[in-house]
Formats: structure tokens, sequence, C-alpha cells
């Protein structure tokens, strides 16, 4: 094993990479065979469809995560941001491109919100993230009076949203996505924003004494996070036309769970935008293939539950060997 792991190509893609296109390949194939058929576009389609906007979500609680912080909010403001901007678009009447740029800005009013609770009155990330979530999921229900809200469907005169996440069969939400995702990958491994973060989550005793103003930088982790939840909405709503008040908390889980499984360190430190996405590929695998096989949703929650321990228990080990 450590043979194969000292491996040029092995080390230039990464270990836990290979692992988890392994995974990935495993369970289409186990899907396909057990559920008596192939599984095909449609169901292909079913999957990118749910990473579109969870892979907006994993990529902003990582930079969170890698702080050595925890935000269970993400999904409630990916909420609150599509019942805000729906309500002003379909009760106010407000152009759609400034409800797309609304919903932006609330998931941002949130990050900023929570950076300034947990690096400057230095809150539990635990503790603001729970308040944050409760605030997002309170607005959302008196914005839309906790009647939920529609947006525009296809075919109708404000749907040109929808072809950010499907242009004449291209599909643009996961170009936009990948897009995203190389620059915030750039962002932690090649810039000094996502070194300082990176530090942070490692030794932040040892960045502060060096002179980094720690407070600003781990704002900043909270900040992309809640921004990139309200991008999320944008995607989301391009799917789902109905969006309800009491919803978005398992989000947060299949999010994390996606930041772990591809090899983010729930102590902080160590990130992985792609391993990020090729988790969350496996989650949505998961809820299709098990829906194709005709069994429980709940199985999805117990699968998931289950690598997740697996790959944190993974993630201990490495840390006591590079001890």
């Amino acid at each position: 094993m450590e043979k194969f792991k000292s491996n040029p190509l092995v080390k230039t893609l990464g270990f836990n990479r290979i692992i988890l296109v392994g995974v990935l390949i495993a369970l289409y194939l186990l899907f396909s065979l057990f559920s008596g058929r192939v599984l095909g576009s449609v169901d292909i389609m079913n999957v990118l469809n749910s990473v579109d906007f969870m892979g907006f979500l994993t990529i902003g609680v990582m930079f969170v995560i890698a702080t050595g912080g925890i935000d269970f909010s993400i999904g409630p403001v990916m909420y609150c941001a599509a019942l805000v901007a729906g309500q002003l678009l379909v009760v106010g009447g407000l152009p759609l491109g400034l409800c797309l740029l609304i919903s932006i800005l609330v998931g941002l009013t949130f990050g900023v919100m929570n950076g300034i609770m947990v690096a400057y009155m230095k809150l539990p990330s635990f503790i603001s993230s729970m308040a944050s979530m409760r605030i997002a999921q309170g607005i959302g229900s008196l914005a839309t009076k906790s009647a939920g809200v529609s947006w525009p469907s296809t075919g109708s005169a404000n749907d040109w949203y929808r072809r950010l996440i499907n242009y004449n069969g291209i599909p643009t939400g996961l170009i936009i996505l990948l897009t995203v995702a190389i620059i915030c990958s750039i962002i932690l491994n090649r810039s000094r924003i996502g070194r300082y973060i990176l530090c942070i989550g490692s030794n932040r005793e040892a960045v502060r004494l060096s002179g980094v103003d720690t407070r600003k930088w781990e704002a900043l982790a909270y900040i992309i996070c809640g921004t990139l939840a309200g991008i999320a909405a944008i995607l989301y709503v391009g799917v789902n036309t109905k969006v309800t008040t009491a919803g978005g908390d398992a989000f947060n889980n299949n999010a994390i769970a996606a930041c772990v499984m591809g090899g983010t360190s729930m102590a902080g430190g160590v990130a992985s935008v792609s391993g990020g996405l090729i988790g969350i590929l496996i989650i949505a695998l998961l809820r299709v293939g098990i829906n194709a096989m005709k069994f429980s949703p709940d199985w999805q929650y117990i699968i998931t539950g289950i690598i997740v321990a697996l790959a944190v228990y993974a993630d201990i080990r490495s840390s006591q060997r590079r001890r």
C-alpha cells in the first residue's frame, strides 16, 4: 500500500481522490446491477442537478471547516435567500436580475454575521451557526407568511434564470460550479487568503503570534461560505420551483459529509475542493440509486453516516501517523 501511495501518478492525483472515484464507480455498478437496470441519462441528470447547488454549499462550508470551525446554517440560509428573493420577485414585482442579486446578498449578510460572531465576538462556531440557522428560518417564514414561494416555472415570462442550470441540453449549472470550484481551489492552495485560512486551522496561536490578524481571515471564511450559499439558492430554484419555509437542515449534513469524505479535516488545516465535489457526487448517487432500487430514502442517511464515520476515522489515523 505504501509503495502504491508513493507512486508519482498517485501523488499527483491524490490517494484519497482515487479511492473516492473508485467508490463512485463501484456504487454506480452496484446500483445498476441490483436495481435491474443500468442507470441512464435521466438518473445521471438527477445526480448532476443535485450536485449543482450542493457543490456550492460544500465548497462554502469547506472554507469554514478549514479554519477548524463549523457552519450548520448553510442549508437554511440557502432557503432563506430563495424565499426572500422569490417573494420580492413574485409578490414585490422586482426585476428578476435584481432578485438574483438579492439572493446572493442575503447569503453574504449571513456570512458577515457569522464571521463577526465567531471571529470578533469569540462565540463557538457551533453556537453561532445554530443561531444563524434559526434566524434564517424565521426570516424566510416571515417573508412569505409561512406560505413558501413558487419561482416562475419553465415557459413563463421570467424563466431565463433556469438556463443557468440547463441550456438546450448543456449542463450550464455544472459548468458554473466547476468554474467556481477551480477559482476556490486556487484561492485555497495558491493565495495568501487560503494560506492564512488553512494555517488558522492548523495552528491559530502560531499564526496570531506571527503578526497576522487571524480575526479578519477567519471572518472571511464565513463570508465566502455565506456568499456561496446565496449563489446555491439561485441554482436550487433553477431545479426546484417551490421553496418551502421548513427545510434546508438536511443540506447542512450532506455538505459537511461531502467535505469529510473528500479529505477535508474536521480539525482544520486541510481541505480539498475536488475531493469535496466527488464526495457530493457520491451522496447524490446514493439518493438516485436507492430510489432506483425502490428502497426507503432513509437508507441514504444510514449509508452516508457510515461513510462519514469511516472517513473521520481515517482522518484521525492519518493525523496520528503524521505526528
